[in-house]
Parts: C-alpha cells; sequence; structure tokens
C-alpha cells in the first residue's frame, strides 16, 4: 500500500490493526545517499565505526520507508503480509517548524531512478515527520504564543491588564504606528464600526496584509473595542500574507474561540509529527523487528523519527533498546554458522534467489486484501516496500531451516521469532566491510579482534599496491585498505609472521608501525573517530590531502586498492567476492609483544626490498569449514557463539 500524506490516517489506522497479533515487522529504507566523507574502512573498531556513519551518512535523508507486517496463521499454516510503503519528507508545517537541509549523493539519486523511484511524490505528496523533542518544542511555542496574545490583546478576558503593561521581552508589546500607516489603519477602523451594527454581515474580512501590518490591525482594534470584537488570522492561499477576518464576539464567546484556536494549534503540531506517530506505533506494539544489513537503516529511522542520535556506541546502543528491544538482521543470519554454508553470497538479492533452493523451503505467503499482490517472482526491488517483504520472507525460511535441524523440529516446521532457537542471533546488527567483526551486539559486549597482524604504512605518494606488496613479500600475502595517497593498513594473512615484519629493510621514505602502537598515538592526539583522519607519521615530505576519489588510488583497479565493496555490490545486484572469515578472538601474547613495538623507521632507499626467495617457508595452510552434515550429527551445538566467522 502506498502511503503518502494524503491517505496517511489511513494507512495508519490500516497499521494500527495490522500490527494486532502480528508476528513480526519487516523494515527497509531507501536514502538520499549512504556515506559521507568519512569512507568506512575495513579496519574500522565499532565505535569509530559508529562515528563515521553518523557525523557522515545522518546528513543523508530517508526519503521512502518498507514496512511489512507478517501474521501467521496457523490453522491454515501460512503468513499473511501487510506491506506499506510510505513516502516520507520533512515539509515545515509552518515558519516554526524546523526547516531541514539535507545532502543528496548523486550515485544513490541516479540509482534510485534507474529503479522507478517517484521523486515528485516523495517531494509533492511526502508525509511529514517531527522527532519527539521538536514536536515538544513547538508544543511550548504554541502555548507561549497564545499566552503572550491573550495579555497583549486580551485585557478585560485575559489578565486583566492593558496592552501598555506587557513587557517587550514577550515580542506581543504595542508599537509605535508610523504615519504612513495610519491612514491605513483609520480605514480599517471606519470599516470595521460599520460592520459591528450590520447584523445582515456575520463576519467582516480585511485585505491581507504582511505581519507588521497585522500586529498594527490588532493593537489598534484590540484597544478601541476591548470587548465585543474577536479577530483571527487565515492564511491566503499560494501566498505569504494572511487576512484577518473580524467577528462579533461577547466575552465569553471570545474564551471560546481562543480555547478554539488553541487546540486547533496543538492539532497541527499534531500532524506535523507525521510518520513519527508509525515509529512510536511499532515501538509501543513490542514487535519484533526485522532488517537486511539494516544498521543504516535503523540509524536513519532513529535519527529522523526518535530523537538525534547519540554521541557515543554505547548511547546508542541504550536509545535502540528503548525504541525497539528485538531486533533480528538477516544478513547476520545468512552469514554465521550454520546456514553460511549455504549461502555464499548474502546481497538482498541473492538471498531471495537462494531461499529458493534446497534445503530450504519459502513458507506460504500471501498478501492482505487492499494491499499489492507482492510474490518473491516480482523483480521490485529497491522498492522500499517490496524489500521489506522480501525481507521477512528470507527471514521466515532460514528461521525454519534452523527448525529443521534439531532433533524434534517444530510443529508445522514454523520458528517463531520469540523461540529460544532464534535468541543467539537477536540484537546483533551486520557490520559492513569489517570482516573480524561480523554483527554489533546491541545487548552485550562487542568481539574483540586480534589485530597483531595488522600494520599503519606510510609511504611516498607515487607508490601503488604493488609497492606495498613487494615490501611485504618476504612475509606472506597482505591485504592492503588505502587511507589516502600516503598511508595504507596492511594485513598479514598469516599472522604468524607478524613477528617477521621486524626483518623488513628500512628506509627514511617509508614507516611501518603496529596497529596498536598506531592506535595509542592517534588516541592521545584526538578521538578515536578522528583518529582515523589524522596525518600519518613521516619523516620526509608531509602526505597530500584526502583525494575527492576516496580510497581508490586513480591507476590502480578498486578491487586492487580495497577489494571488492558489499554495498556497492548488493546495489548494483552484482556478485560480492565473499570474504574470508577471520577469527575474532585474540592472541594476548602476540598482541603484549606488539604493544612493547616500535615503530620501524626505514633508513635505506626509497625503493622496497627484495626479499628473495626462501623455499623452505612453510606453505599457507587452508582451513576448511566443517561440513554442514557434522552440524547436524551434533544439533546441541549449533548455536552456541562461534570461535570463527
Amino acid at each position: 500500500m502506498e502511503v503518502t500524506r494524503h491517505n496517511f490516517k489511513e494507512g495508519c489506522q490500516l497499521l494500527s490493526q495490522a500490527l494486532e497479533n502480528a508476528s513480526f515487522v519487516a523494515i527497509d529504507g531507501e536514502f538520499t545517499g549512504l556515506h559521507g566523507i568519512h569512507k568506512p574502512n575495513q579496519f574500522d573498531s565499532l565505535e569509530e565505526r559508529y562515528q563515521k556513519l553518523r557525523t557522515g551518512s545522518m546528513d543523508f535523508l530517508l526519503v521512502q520507508f518498507g514496512l511489512c507486517v507478517f501474521k501467521y496463521d496457523g490453522a491454515k499454516s501460512r503468513y499473511t503480509a501487510y506491506p506499506f510503503n510510505f513516502y516520507v519528507f520533512p515539509r515545515p508545517v509552518n515558519r516554526h517548524a524546523p526547516d531541514i537541509r539535507f545532502r543528496c549523493q548523486s550515485s544513490s539519486i541516479d540509482f534510485l531512478a534507474s529503479h522507478n523511484f517517484d521523486f515528485n511524490k516523495v517531494f509533492r505528496d511526502g508525509i511529514p515527520f517531527l522527532t519527539n523533542m521538536e514536536q515538544e518544542r513547538l508544543k511550548d511555542l504554541v502555548l507561549e504564543r497564545h499566552s503572550q496574545s491573550e495579555v497583549a490583546y486580551n485585557p478585560v478576558g485575559g489578565t486583566g491588564k492593558s496592552p501598555k503593561f506587557v513587557s517587550p521581552a514577550t515580542n506581543k508589546a504595542p508599537v509605535d504606528v508610523p504615519e504612513e500607516e495610519k491612514e491605513f489603519l483609520e480605514g480599517i477602523c471606519n470599516d470595521v464600526e460599520k460592520f459591528l451594527p450590520d447584523k445582515k454581515k456575520a463576519n467582516l474580512s480585511l485585505p491581507p496584509c504582511n505581519g507588521f501590518k497585522r500586529k498594527l490591525i490588532y493593537q489598534t482594534i484590540y484597544a478601541k473595542w476591548p470587548t465585543g470584537v474577536h479577530l483571527e488570522s487565515h492564511p491566503v492561499e499560494k501566498s505569504r500574507l494572511q487576512s484577518i477576518c473580524v467577528n462579533r464576539a461577547s466575552q465569553e464567546e471570545k474564551k471560546k474561540l481562543d480555547k478554539q484556536k488553541l487546540q486547533n494549534a496543538m492539532d497541527e503540531v499534531e500532524e506535523a509529527a507525521g510518520f513519527a506517530k508509525v515509529i512510536q506505533m511499532l515501538s509501543s506494539s513490542k514487535r519484533t523487528i526485522v532488517g537486511h544489513n539494516m544498521m543504516l537503516d535503523l540509524m536513519h529511522t532513529l535519527h529522523q523519527f526518535s530523537g538525534t542520535l547519540p554521541e557515543t556506541l554505547a548511547e546508542f546502543k541504550s536509545m535502540t533498546n528503548a525504541v525497539f528491544n528485538k531486533i533480528f538482521d538477516t544478513k547476520v543470519l545468512a552469514t554465521a554458522h550454520p546456514i553460511k554454508d549455504l549461502i555464499p553470497f548474502s546481497s538482498l538479492a541473492e538471498l531471495k534467489y537462494l531461499c529458493h533452493q534446497e534445503p530450504f523451503r519459502v513458507p506460504h505467503t500471501v498478501t492482505a486484501q487492499k494491499f499489492p499482490e507482492y510474490t518473491l517472482h516480482n523483480e521490485q526491488l529497491h522498492e522500499a516496500g517490496y524489500d521489506a517483504f522480501v525481507t521477512g520472507i528470507c527471514f521466515a525460511t532460514m528461521a525454519n531451516y534452523l527448525g529443521s535441524l534439531v532433533k524434534t523440529p517444530p510443529k508445522g516446521g514454523r520458528v517463531s521469532p520469540t523461540s529460544q532457537l532464534m535468541e543467539p542471533f537477536m540484537n546483533k546488527l551486520a557490520v559492513h566491510m569489517i570482516s573480524e567483526l561480523p554483527y554489533l551486539n546491541l545487548i552485550g559486549l562487542d568481539l574483540s579482534p586480534d589485530r597483531s597482524h595488522l600494520f599503519h604504512v606510510t609511504f611516498p605518494k607515487e607508490w601503488r599496491s604493488s609497492d606495498l606488496h613487494h615490501l611485504f613479500s618476504s612475509v606472506g600475502p597482505v591485504q592492503i585498505s588505502w587511507k589516502d595517497d600516503c598511508s595504507a593498513f596492511v594485513a598479514l594473512s598469516r599472522k604468524d609472521m607478524a613477528r617477521n615484519v621486524l626483518d623488513i629493510p628500512t628506509s627514511p621514505s617509508y614507516v611501518i608501525m603496529p596497529y596498536n602502537k598506531y592506535k595509542e598515538i592517534c588516541e592521545y592526539v584526538s578521538e578515536p573517530f578522528q583518529a582515523q583522519e589524522v596525518a600519518p607519521i613521516r619523516q620526509s615530505e608531509p602526505p597530500s590531502e584526502l583525494t575527492s576519489k576516496g580510497l581508490k588510488r586513480s591507476h590502480d583497479s578498486l578491487e586492487e586498492v580495497m577489494g571488492p565493496d558489499e554495498e556497492v555490490a548488493e546495489l548494483t545486484e552484482r556478485e560480492a567476492k565473499k570474504q574470508k572469515p577471520m577469527n575474532p578472538k585474540s592472541s594476548s601474547a602476540a598482541t603484549d609483544r606488539h604493544k612493547s613495538a616500535a615503530p620501524f623507521v626505514s633508513r635505506k632507499s626509497i625503493t622496497p626490498p627484495d626479499p628473495g626467495s626462501n623455499p623452505d617457508e612453510p606453505k599457507i595452510k587452508i582451513l576448511k569449514r566443517p561440513a554442514n552434515d557434522a552440524a547436524r550429527q551434533n544439533p546441541e551445538k549449533l548455536f552456541d557463539e562461534p570461535a570463527e566467522w
């Protein structure tokens, strides 16, 4: 169901009904951009990644919110889906409402346009929204202005004070009438004087005028007729001007009219809250929330509709738990034991396809009446409502597969989101492009990765990826993650070779530093997030600034520099290369050894040395994952916290 500001009330009513006895709710969002200037790095800490998203990605706008409610009917052994597609835009309802500025990323806009996204529907018919704090601020402002109006313009029926006693700080104090406006006001007073005894006219509409003239009219008429007259301003269509309507009213009638005016203003604020009501409904329903690779979706949802994101990751976790207390990320499910052996690629498009293959069984699902007939065979990916629908189906499919692995499968083959089988995956968010940190834990301690094999290297601007591979050739294959033109992180494929980095010849042109030593220096200089952007430690010329192309070197291929970007692959529906799992548990001995290691300062030549070949060097051992049949034989160990992801 497409929902805009024109049918928002109807949509909220249907959503409220759908949430009753719902099994779970799947969500998805479409944005005007993904990442700001602070590019994600595969060696970010979780705090650094959160800070990058908070300070950069939140400048973009969530413009389409997909929501699909799933209800399970035990008698018919099927799900009924209620998909909603909300168009969202922060339209200011009055001059006191926030006038939000947001960024757009050309690649994201082009991507949405290529998938037939209706931008006119967003900007013209989008549902407005306010956070809770903004709602309270506007309500306080309405009450304050109402109180000021009573004091300034209703001296008899209000506080009993004359306008001349009003403090100028209230902004409602009388103003001196300019000479050029006196004739205008005399004409207004003559019109009112003729209107009052004329019982044939119910009211008098004065000519539209600006705010200053309206102020003069209010103070002049209320001073001349303190009783028997009531004034009310009305906006003029397609104009910034407003007209004043003059009514006859007794003091009691004036009180009723003023009360109604206050109520109308409060109702206007409630209407301006708009889409925030949907998030409040989801929160109060306590239903399980499901998403796919949903960290950005969740951050945007909280930031736009609940309140400004807090400064630290710990506070973000608390905020998330206060709004949604049960969350499942299908990407975590798809990349964790035991399902990861069956799903080589975990983008939503691939997941949709693989859920139709053995050994999975897609549950029987129908869409409710008055809702679009979504099926998994439709090609409507990247419409938020449809993506939410697909996410929910994939979640139910994988959950049911987990149930098939236990000794006593659940009745009907359905695994509920509240089942104990699902607890290991609850409240964990997938973290993009950090292979050593497969998820962010919202309710407990996060994994601590071993980074004894990671080094920070600074070097001349002319160097390419091949130069770094050559420099580290004596310690085996390496993975390179560029920071800028003059620095990069280098990870050894063989962690046991980290100590051999000491044997790499030195040179005054490059500096090799263990990751933990680099972080100690960065944390001393600045906050953890800012540490990612500090100037690299060098002995010669200073490094160039971060290039507009980010981490990609102009003469290197993208995969050579960064490796495949899984998030981009999801957007363009290309197959992303599966990352090799890494052991998140650190070696205390290796960590202690590298904490005491000094930075390796080179003093010989600018050319990376050739370490030569060593025929006696042991070959890299290829670790094989356990077969899924073994998992079936030991179901009691299926869902333990994995030692390796």
